[in-house]
C-alpha cells in the first residue's frame, strides 16, 4: 500500500487513463485471437495465431509492468521457452502453456472489472472538479422548471448551486483516500492471472535444474579432459624424457662421465620443467593461493600477475566462504580477466567483491572497446555454466566504445572462521 501511495495521486491517475486507452486494443486482440483459431484447419491461421499470441503476450507484458510499478515488486513472465519445429510445433507448445490461457482470460477481465478499477477514480476526481465548478456555471444552464439534482444536493436557485461544492469536496476526498487502494486492487488483478503460478514456477525450476545439471555434467567432463590433455602432453611427456635420460646416463657412466653428467644436468632440468606443468595443471584444479589465503588473497593474487593495472576492492567481511563458492568465484573472476586481456584493448582493470545478505557480488570491469557478447565465444558461457550450478546469476554491459562491466552474484553464507587452510583442497 506504501508503494501506491508514494507513487502519487496524479502519477496514478496518468497511469490509469492510460491504461484506459489499452483497453480496446485488447479486446480488438481477443477477437483476432477467436477468429484466427477458427482458421487453423486452412493453415493460414497458424502463422496467424502465432503472431496474435506474440503481440497479446507483448501486451500482457505493458499490465505486469504497470502492475510491478505499483506494487513495488516484480511481476515475473510466466512463459515456457518456445521450442518447437516448425509452425504446428511452436502452435503447440505455445497452445499447451497454460499461461497463454491466462492472458487470454484476462483480456475480458480487464475490459471488465479492470476498466471499473481505472474508471471509478477518474469519474470521483472528474465529478469533484465539476461540483467545485457548478456554482459558476449553473447560471449559464437552461431553467428547467423542475429542480436539478447534482448528486444528492437538489438545486433550485444559485444558493442550492452554491452547497454543490460542498459535495465536490466529499468527491475529491474520496478520490484521494481511495486511488492507491483501487490501483492496487487493479495491479493484483493482473498479477493474479499475468503472474507465474506456483505450479508454473516448479515446473520452470525444476526445467532450470536440469538443464543446469546437464551444463555442469559437460563442464566437468570438458575440465577432466583438459587435465588429461595437460598432464599427457606435458607433465608426462617431460616425465618419459626424464627417465630417457637417466637411463642413458645410466649407460654411459663407466665410459664417459663427462656425458652422464651433462645427462643427469638435462634430467635436472626436465625435473624442474615437469614440477612447473604440475604446478600449472594443480592450479587449474585448485590454486593453493585460494586453499591457504581465500578468495581474497587468490583475487589480489590474480590482479598482481595480470599485465593490466588492476584494481581490487574487497567488503567480504570476516571468515572464509565455503570452498566451493571461494572456487567459483575465483574462477570466475580469472576467466573475466583473461577476456580483458586477450579481447577489450583496456588500459586497466577493476574488481569488486561484496558479500551482504548472504549473496556474494562480483563486479568486473575494464575501459576497453565494449561489444563483449557471451554468445561470441566459450569464456564468458563458462562463467554462466560456473555460476549457474550455483543458482548464481551472471549480467553484463558492454556497449560498443565500453566500459564493460561484468556482475556475478552467488549465494553464500561464511564458514567459520577457524576454517582450516586445506578444507579448499577438497
Amino acid at each position: 500500500m506504501a508503494t501506491s501511495r508514494r507513487a502519487g495521486r496524479l502519477s496514478l491517475l496518468s497511469s490509469a487513463l492510460g491504461y484506459l486507452a489499452l483497453v480496446p486494443p485488447g479486446l480488438v486482440l481477443f477477437v483476432l485471437v477467436a477468429g484466427a483459431t477458427v482458421l487453423i484447419p486452412a493453415w493460414v491461421g497458424l502463422p496467424l495465431v502465432l503472431a496474435v499470441l506474440a503481440l497479446l503476450r507483448s501486451y500482457t507484458g505493458l499490465y505486469r509492468t504497470r502492475a510491478a510499478r505499483i506494487l513495488g515488486t516484480p511481476v515475473e513472465r510466466p512463459y515456457r521457452p518456445v521450442d518447437g519445429r516448425g509452425w504446428f510445433g511452436r502452435l503447440r507448445r505455445v497452445a499447451g502453456d497454460p499461461a497463454t490461457w491466462r492472458d487470454i482470460a484476462w483480456l475480458p477481465l480487464n475490459a471488465t472489472v479492470g476498466l471499473a478499477l481505472r474508471v471509478f477514480p477518474v469519474a470521483l476526481l472528474l465529478g469533484g472538479v465539476g461540483a467545485l465548478a457548478f456554482p459558476l456555471y449553473w447560471p449559464a444552464l437552461p431553467p428547467t422548471g423542475e429542480p436539478n439534482w447534482i448528486g444528492v444536493v437538489p438545486v433550485t436557485d444559485q444558493a442550492g448551486a452554491n452547497l454543490v461544492p460542498l459535495q465536490g469536496v466529499v468527491l475529491l476526498l474520496l478520490w484521494w483516500a481511495l486511488s492507491p487502494w483501487l490501483a492496487r486492487a487493479d495491479a493484483l488483478l493482473a498479477r493474479w492471472l499475468l503472474a507465474p503460478t506456483e505450479r508454473s514456477r516448479l515446473t520452470s525450476r525444476v526445467r532450470e535444474l536440469a538443464q543446469t545439471r546437464a551444463e555442469t555434467i559437460d563442464t566437468q567432463a570438458a575440465e577432466l579432459r583438459r587435465i588429461e590433455r595437460d598432464l599427457h602432453d606435458g607433465v608426462q611427456a617431460r616425465l618419459v624424457a626424464l627417465g630417457m635420460n637417466l637411463g642413458m646416463a645410466e649407460e654411459v657412466l663407466a665410459s664417459d662421465p663427462a656425458a652422464a653428467k651433462d645427462l643427469l644436468a638435462e634430467a635436472q632440468r626436465a625435473t624442474s620443467s615437469a614440477l612447473s606443468e604440475l604446478r600449472e595443471v594443480v592450479r587449474g584444479i585448485h590454486p593453493p593461493v585460494l586453499a591457504d589465503r581465500g578468495v581474497d588473497g587468490a583475487v589480489r593474487a590474480l590482479a598482481l600477475r595480470s599485465p593490466l593495472p588492476t584494481q581490487v576492492e574487497m567488503d567480504i567481511g570476516g571468515g572464509r566462504l565455503p570452498p566451493p563458492v571461494e572456487s567459483a568465484a575465483y574462477f570466475a573472476v580469472a576467466e573475466a580477466l583473461t577476456n580483458v586481456i586477450k579481447h577489450s584493448d583496456a588500459s586497466r582493470a577493476w574488481v569488486r567483491l561484496r558479500k551482504a545478505g548472504g549473496r556474494l557480488t562480483i563486479v568486473v570491469g575494464d575501459d576497453g572497446k565494449g561489444g563483449a557478447d557471451p554468445e561470441g565465444g566459450t569464456g564468458l558461457r563458462g562463467i554462466q555454466r560456473r555460476l549457474a550450478s550455483f543458482d548464481g546469476t551472471f549480467e553484463i554491459a558492454s556497449p560498443v566504445g565500453g566500459p564493460t562491466i561484468v556482475t556475478m552474484e552467488l549465494p553464500c553464507e561464511s564458514s567459520s572462521p577457524r576454517t582450516s587452510p586445506s578444507s579448499g583442497t577438497a
